[in-house]
């Protein structure tokens, strides 16, 4: 019996024989190209069409060599024909109805036919429907983009979403899962995202080398310091252990501020994000106010630390009188506002860690892929696609601004350390 031999996309002069061929064998064409010149047939249904016949096509061949060519009347064989049955053959991304021969032996039972069989060991289709939902489509309109899958196949729409959380399960133990021991972590950056009605809290984190990794996702709000410790405390027992000095970029949330000091010592600088202080501090002015104070924020974000404060301050006072609420929320933690500013950490680094915009992007990711889900079921759901979304972002990831000047970040960090050991040392 003849071998079989797997083609990689790798072999480079199979596309080019065979596109030889075709054109060599024009007549073969001929076909497809009425039907793309005559009909209104959209490319993919006449990729369909062709897949379908080429795979048909196939499926013959390997029979032939099994059972040998047709013969009219009885079989000459210890195999014979008998007939076709419908078969179905996993793609990529759906599956595909197909006619295949059906072999009998002689003396009685079927026989495969060893090409059917190959093409149906592909494995993995619970992954990619996931993939297709994060992309952006619920299981409520699978039809919209599975509808090959759907007419070919049959496939319930109660069985795509068993498929789909199944795959998010997986994904959601396998981030609950992850180690960090040997991750040396600098930043970690933390903040809140709304899914539906319920509120997931996750924490990235940016190592020595500028590499960025989604850390751990908890269900529950920033704002309560119960769900927030036991984020921190999770991300101990997975390796961020206390016992280094790190940055931690955050919302403004005072449970986060609790949380870190609790968990991981009050000696770890913590950078309140401008973002979320410009947002914050502008909800309690009027429209012209809000064009005033935004300026002078922004200008006292890009002078140094202690001028930048006094600006702040000053405007505070400006706005005690009409604005209170205004004039309150600008000043709280307002030391904090400037923390990497007081570090003397070069621009290019600094721009992207007085913000929680790194992570405020992971979510923008994760809300585009989710921006269809109209029915959040439970806390367990949003977890779910938080993580299957987030470690999706993940794989875009690129490098922080200004990664080369991390060994300067983790100079000024290990400090404190270094003239504590020292201390000791001398004692």
């Amino acid at each position: 019996m003849s071998k079989y031999q797997i083609a990689s996309q790798r072999d480079s002069d199979t596309p080019r024989k065979l596109a030889e061929f075709l054109q060599k064998e024009g007549q073969f064409l001929l076909p497809m190209v009425e039907l793309v010149a005559q009909t209104e047939t959209a490319i993919d249904e006449l990729i369909d069409v062709t897949g379908r016949a080429t795979i048909e096509a196939v499926l013959g061949l390997s029979a032939q060599e099994v059972a040998g060519p047709k013969h009219p009347g009885k079989a000459v064989g210890a195999i014979g024909w008998h007939g076709s049955q419908e078969g179905v053959v996993p793609l990529s991304d759906r599956k595909l109805r197909v006619r295949k021969p059906r072999l009998r032996h002689k003396n009685g039972g079927e026989v495969e036919v060893p090409a059917y069989v190959r093409l149906r060991q592909q494995r993995g289709l619970a992954g990619r429907m996931l993939k297709i939902a994060l992309g952006g489509i619920s299981t409520r309109r699978y039809r919209d983009v599975l509808p090959r899958m759907a007419e070919a196949v049959g496939v319930s729409k109660s069985s795509i979403s068993r498929e789909t959380i199944e795959a998010s399960a997986q994904q959601l133990q396998e981030l609950a899962e992850r180690r960090f021991d040997d991750v040396e972590l600098l930043v970690i950056f933390i903040d809140g995202l709304r899914l539906g009605g319920y509120h997931v809290i996750a924490a990235v984190g940016v190592d020595f080398q500028g590499e960025k990794h989604v850390l751990g996702i908890k269900e529950g709000a920033s704002e309560s310091t119960t769900v927030v410790t036991e984020l921190l405390e999770d991300l101990v027992a997975r390796g961020v252990r206390p016992g280094r000095r790190r940055l931690f970029v955050i919302d403004g949330s005072k449970a986060l501020r609790h949380a870190i000091d609790a968990v991981y010592g009050q000696d770890n600088p913590v950078q309140r994000c401008h973002r979320h202080k410009e947002r914050n501090v502008l909800g309690y002015l009027s429209k012209e106010e809000q064009r005033r104070v935004r300026r002078v924020m922004k200008n006292a974000w890009g002078v140094p630390a202690r001028e930048g404060q006094a600006m702040l301050e000053k405007e505070a006072r400006r706005l005690e009188e009409e604005y209170p609420s205004a004039a309150s929320s600008l000043r709280e933690g307002l030391d904090e506002m400037f923390t990497v500013s007081r570090l003397g950490l070069p621009p290019t680094l600094a721009r992207g860690l007085c913000s929680t915009n790194l992570i405020e992007s992971t979510f923008s990711g994760t809300r585009s892929r989710t921006r269809r889900v109209t029915h959040w079921q439970s806390g367990t759901m949003a977890l779910r696609w938080a993580a299957g979304a987030l470690l999706e972002t993940e794989k875009a990831y690129r490098k922080v601004m200004g990664y080369q000047m991390l060994p300067l970040l983790k100079g000024l960090l290990d400090e404190p350390l270094q003239a504590d050991a020292e201390c000791k040392h001398v004692g």
